[in-house]
């Protein structure tokens, strides 16, 4: 397929993932990204997996200081007492230093940012993809890679929509040099949980500003599930101030005073010395509903989509970049494989829907008891994933997927 010509939309992870695989074998390759400004992962920590680590290496990308390495994963009670340990071997790092990694790795005249895709016509022969500005652009092949909102998806799947799980997830990153000497001491080198009933709130290291990985200069990343009633608390959760509610999420600017309290107070009830510190030190916390996301089929003609544009797991098993790493080189082995594009992004769709269905289905398993409501079958899956045991052994790795 060399000389073939690709337009991905979306100039996130996804789409630089496959734009930068695609390169390499041969294609010359156009990214078009609707956000005018650069692009911030704000308040978002990652578990760079195994998997995703071999990628980035695969591509020529030096991983050496990608994150944070930690060995162990703790679980404290109520009053903040040590009650699980074991060892766990792990890369954690921030969205912003993988997305840097690969952002420089591109070129940077083929990143078009402020250029939103307004639809796509699939021919025999090429593809078309219409933007906002007016102008249409040809190429051999569309990937989408344009996140939970794909616009790519809504034309080609317009019934595959994100579906609430019953929770959400209050984020924020702390200054590791805020963080007082004993709860530092407690938390920071490690992946440490605690449990209160129905709930889960965690925290790890990442880097800080600017990818920086002294000690001192980090950062913790901390994450809260709490239920949420769809109909009722979230509801109450994404309106603002102004009496606004919001669909899908809300800028954290815009979170209500009322809701911030709230949850402190609750953090104050329900969390150990250690956390109930950690929450103390959240100047502006991020408001994250839980999706579920799952698409049926993953290539239309000369169309692909793959990564959150197809599929979007529960956080729990960390498998975003490392799944949206593993489509793009699924996308590329099949164009490398079969000369005729159609034909092999039925390929690349036959390799990736069962890989994941089977992410979504382990994050609802290990979601299951953090939701507001629960059927009778969510119920059972509660009571094997939420123990300490469980929690512990199965957040954030990806064992199940090489059984």
């Amino acid at each position: 397929m060399a000389g073939s010509r690709a337009v991905i939309i979306g100039g996130s992870m996804s789409g630089l993932l496959s734009a930068l695989m695609l390169c390499r074998a041969g294609w010359t390759v156009d990214i078009y990204e609707r956000v005018d400004s650069e692009l911030s992962g704000r308040g978002a920590g990652i578990v760079a997996q195994y998997e995703l680590i071999e990628r980035l290496r695969a591509l020529g990308l030096e991983t050496s200081a990608l994150g944070v390495h930690i060995t162990t994963r703790k679980i404290l009670d109520a009053q903040g007492r040590l009650t699980e340990e074991v060892q766990c071997q792990q890369v954690l790092t921030a969205w912003e230093r993988v997305y840097r990694l690969l952002r420089d790795a591109f070129p940077p005249e083929r990143y078009h940012r402020g250029r939103g895709l307004v639809g796509f016509e699939s021919g025999a022969n090429s593809v078309l993809a219409r933007f906002s500005d007016g102008e249409t652009i040809e190429a051999d092949l569309l990937v989408g890679a344009d996140g939970t909102r794909s616009t790519v998806r809504q034309q080609a799947l317009p019934t595959a929509m994100p579906l609430y799980a019953g929770y959400c997830a209050w984020r924020a990153m702390i200054a590791e040099n805020a963080i007082p000497r004993d709860t530092h001491r407690d938390l920071f080198e490690y992946m440490t949980f605690t449990l209160p009933p129905g709930e889960q709130l965690l925290g790890y290291p990442v880097a800080g500003p600017d990818n920086d990985l002294r000690p001192g200069h980090r950062r913790y990343n901390v994450v809260w599930y709490r239920p949420a009633d769809e109909k009722t608390k979230l509801q109450w959760l994404l309106t603002d101030e102004r009496g606004t509610t919001h669909a899908i999420s809300i800028p954290p600017p815009l979170i209500r005073r009322e809701a911030i309290v709230e949850m402190r107070a609750a953090a104050e009830r329900l969390a150990g010395p250690q956390f109930r510190q950690i929450v103390r030190l959240i100047e502006e916390p991020i408001l994250q509903p839980i999706y579920d996301l799952e698409s049926p089929r993953m290539a239309f003609g000369r169309v692909a989509i793959l990564g959150d544009a197809a599929f979007v797991a529960r956080p729990h098993v960390a498998a975003g970049v490392s799944k949206a790493a593993d489509d793009a080189a699924a996308l590329v082995e099949a164009l490398a494989a079969e000369p005729d594009v159609p034909a092999a992004l039925k390929r690349y769709e036959a390799a990736r829907l069962r890989e994941n269905y089977r992410i979504i289905e382990r994050a609802r398993h290990l979601g299951a008891y953090l939701q507001a409501t629960q059927t009778q079958e969510e119920r059972a899956r509660a009571g094997l994933h939420s123990t300490a045991g469980a929690v512990i052994a199965e957040t954030a790795v990806l064992d199940f997927l090489r059984a």
